[in-house]
């Protein structure tokens, strides 16, 4: 892994510091790095929370103090990334008057093991209020 060589182990504490920067700010949206990571809502929610890859490393997650939990990764992909967008008030919740955009996942992504999440899989996915 690159990071600590290129930020040096100095600066490493501070790279991908969810926590903190939530702590700072009080919303931390999130998405992926694509191209350089795969587009999965999935890992990146099992990154945001585990803090490790598919292969469970690094052992107990990098920087694990940084990690957030399932509820602020959850809200990080949904109503703090429509926040980021001015968005807020069209998306990111299911509210009365909002876009119904959301998927049915065939595991409780907030409740199974975390190395279960990885593996979940999109059942139905609705657009504004329509089954896709």
């Amino acid at each position: 892994y690159w990071a600590e060589d290129r930020l040096g182990s100095k600066r490493i504490h501070n790279a991908y510091a969810y926590k903190k920067l939530l702590e700072a700010y009080g919303k931390l949206p999130l998405g992926t790095d694509f191209p350089v990571e795969q587009v999965s809502p999935m890992l990146t929610f099992y990154a945001a929370v585990a803090r490790q890859d598919l292969e469970h490393y690094p052992k107990g997650g990098f920087e694990s103090d940084n990690a957030l939990t399932r509820e602020e990764a959850l809200k990080g992909m949904t109503i703090w990334a429509a926040y980021s967008n001015f968005e807020e008030k069209e998306k990111g919740s299911i509210e009365a008057g909002k876009l119904a955009d959301f998927v049915i996942l065939n595991k409780d992504i907030m409740t199974v093991a975390i190395d279960e999440v990885p593996t979940t899989k999109v059942e139905k996915t609705f657009i504004n209020g329509e089954e896709f």
